[in-house]
């Protein structure tokens, strides 16, 4: 089978489990700037460039993704939320981005291969993307509302070579997440489509929408519902949502997108809200029992953690949803289904 194919039967066997986020585990290892910056040979200061310990802290990264692992995750994503030319420039890292990507994707796929031969557990490997710091739709000039710092090919080239460095390195499919914008997403589902037909290959799409207000938008304006319909040629092997809220909050807009989605759907929400602080107070037993009804509701495929979520978070989910079946994928009308901001459907 390809690799769309096993992912599709692991998860019609079962609710998978994602893992969680790898910034606040990194966090908690307490490197130096030293740490960060290794023998890169880079002259501005590289503590908080998370991606950049892809390379030089192989082993943090590792023992991050083992504890996910033994946490209960299948589904395990690199550590490259923002390892492209775009982010990197913040901290003069634009020429390690290959290689950055390269060392996060097999990392990954030695943990998760080590995992599976002793167990026999397939596991599955996800290239993420982050949004990056730009946005396509907005400008960020209140005066001159057609101004944008980049452009649609200029995006397209950043995750054509984030794609191909993460697919070098050993990923089964690519993640597409944190979508604050929807024509950054377009960008990178082109530049994947690109590298399908260049490597002649399927190249497995798992995209998830970010929300930034409880209506149930992106910043650039688009509903669940209308983002499903922009989205969904591409079709990609889950979609879903990510970051945004707790799972409390997320609920009514996971429900909707299981109405409508004929395809797996991916759900991992924050723990919870953030304090004054910045901190995720949420206990793992609460999110857990937030995102089993989900479960139980027939509304998820595959589930885990995003900001503020730790291995005990996942452990956690990964108990609350054992036996429970996972979400039938719905058949739908063939209507002619369209999108602006909102969505619009024809009836055939």
């Amino acid at each position: 089978m390809s690799v769309r194919e096993k992912l599709q039967a692991e998860a019609a066997r079962r609710i998978l489990i994602k893992d969680g986020p790898y910034g606040t585990e990194i966090q908690r290892a307490k490197l130096a700037a030293e740490d960060y910056a290794g023998d890169t040979g880079l002259e501005a200061d590289q503590k908080g460039n998370n991606d950049l310990v892809n390379l030089t802290q192989p082993q943090v990264i590792r023992r991050i993704c083992d504890s996910y692992i033994a946490a209960g995750a299948t589904v395990l994503a690199t550590n490259t939320f923002n390892a492209n030319r775009i982010s990197q420039a913040d901290y003069g890292a634009e020429a390690l981005v290959r290689a950055m990507n390269v060392a996060a994707a097999k990392v990954i796929r030695q943990a998760c291969d080590e995992a599976t031969a002793a167990d026999g557990v397939p596991r599955f490997v996800c290239g993420a993307m982050g949004p990056t710091n730009k946005t396509l739709s907005l400008s960020p000039n209140v005066e001159d509302p057609g101004y944008r710092e980049v452009s649609f090919d200029e995006i397209v080239d950043v995750y054509r070579e984030q794609a191909a460095a993460l697919i070098e390195g050993g990923c089964d499919t690519i993640l597409i997440e944190t979508v604050f914008d929807t024509l950054n997403c377009k960008a990178a589902i082109m530049a994947v489509k690109q590298l399908e037909r260049e490597l002649g290959q399927d190249i497995p799409l798992m995209i998830s929408l970010t929300l930034t207000d409880l209506s149930g938008r992106n910043l650039s304006g688009h509903t669940v519902e209308a983002f499903w319909y922009t989205v969904r040629h591409a079709k990609p092997v889950t979609i879903g949502l990510n970051c945004s809220f707790g799972a409390d909050q997320l609920r009514p807009h996971v429900q909707l997108l299981s109405d409508i989605a004929d395809t797996l759907l991916m759900a991992y929400p924050n723990a919870g809200l953030p304090n004054e602080l910045g901190e995720y107070d949420e206990l793992p037993e609460t999110t857990a029992t937030l995102v089993r009804v989900w479960a139980e509701n027939g509304r998820a495929n595959i589930l885990g953690g995003c900001c503020g979520s730790t291995p005990d978070h996942i452990a956690a989910m990964a108990t609350a949803v054992e036996g429970l079946p996972p979400r039938k994928i719905p058949t739908l009308d063939e209507n002619m289904r369209l999108a602006g901001l909102e969505p619009f459907t024809i009836a055939a």
